[in-house]
């Protein structure tokens, strides 16, 4: 059982580094992970959703990830004092994009591009093209990856600059588990997972749209019983969202130990699903799981 909130050991709280504020209103806190040459402030929207504002340090150029809550990326921006330029759209889903519009209607500080790869994005500028996939925010290079399945225009947005790495998932790639086929199927979303996503640098830090970490965990749990990382994760997300800090970021390499969706062509998942030496079908039935989980 965890201590209450104001309980928690002092050193708990010293350690939440780069904490803005702490509100009963919202699903979290406020946080920032840092890099060398970026930073992305996670901010909570909704009840379970996360936009990002991306700043490059040299430039003091900002990017934001799936605006629904414009109100608290103003707030953001002022904070940081920084110009934002740039909206980056996982997809068109109203609480992913609903808030674009409202963004630029109260913009008074230049022009906004409001990037995605699909038309029903509201307030689109920028379509994403296979011939131009690759966008410049200040001194960073933002490289625009398509990941039909959740929706047919899904894109994710993959930053590296040295040993910085970030991706932007969206309704993709959650912690711990993965979007529902809403316009695709499993076969795309393999193809996201284990052709593409899997296939960055395992100290990729992950963003994803959703604080799900706990529920999907236990899903794995459920899938894989005696995997220790997935319960050492388990712990430790519970400890953290019991002080109302984000599970996110995650990253490549974790994911590739605890996300059951990461990991189908493991025998184990394999067995449990009765898909053995199909991993394809391994991650459509892990789906129909998770669906009635």
């Amino acid at each position: 059982m965890f201590k209450t909130l104001s309980l928690l050991p002092r050193a708990v709280f010293k350690n939440l580094n780069s904490v803005h504020r702490y509100s009963t209103t919202m699903h979290s806190i406020i946080i920032t992970k840092e890099f060398y040459y970026f930073k992305v402030i996670i901010l909570p929207a909704l009840t379970d959703n996360y936009m990002y504002l991306i700043i490059d340090k040299k430039s003091k150029e900002a990017a934001i990830v799936d605006p629904v809550e414009p109100n608290v990326v103003w707030d953001a921006v002022r904070k940081e004092n920084v110009k934002l330029t740039t909206v980056l759209t996982t997809h068109h889903h109203w609480d992913h994009a609903g808030g674009n519009k409202e963004l630029l209607n109260s913009n008074t500080g230049g022009e906004l591009t409001v990037i995605g790869g699909d038309d029903r994005i509201d307030g689109l500028t920028k379509m994403i093209t296979p011939h131009e996939t690759d966008y410049k925010l200040g001194s960073l290079c933002i490289k625009c990856i398509r990941t039909p399945c959740h929706t047919t225009g899904h894109v994710c947005y993959y930053i590296k600059k040295d040993n910085d790495m970030a991706c932007f998932t969206g309704d993709t790639l959650f912690f711990g588990g993965c979007g529902r086929f809403f316009e695709g199927n499993a076969k795309q979303m393999y193809d996201a997972l284990i052709n593409v996503i899997s296939e960055f640098p395992d100290g990729t830090s992950v963003f994803c749209g959703h604080e799900y970490a706990v529920q999907n965990l236990k899903f794995g749990l459920f899938v894989e019983p005696s995997n220790q990382n997935i319960l050492s994760a388990l712990n430790n997300t519970e400890f953290k969202r019991q002080i109302k800090k984000p599970s996110v970021p995650s990253t490549v390499g974790l994911e590739k130990l605890i996300n059951p969706f990461m990991r189908v062509k493991k025998k184990e998942v394999q067995i449990f699903t009765q898909t053995i030496g199909d991993p394809i079908e391994t991650m459509r039935v892990l789906r129909e799981m998770k669906n009635n989980f």
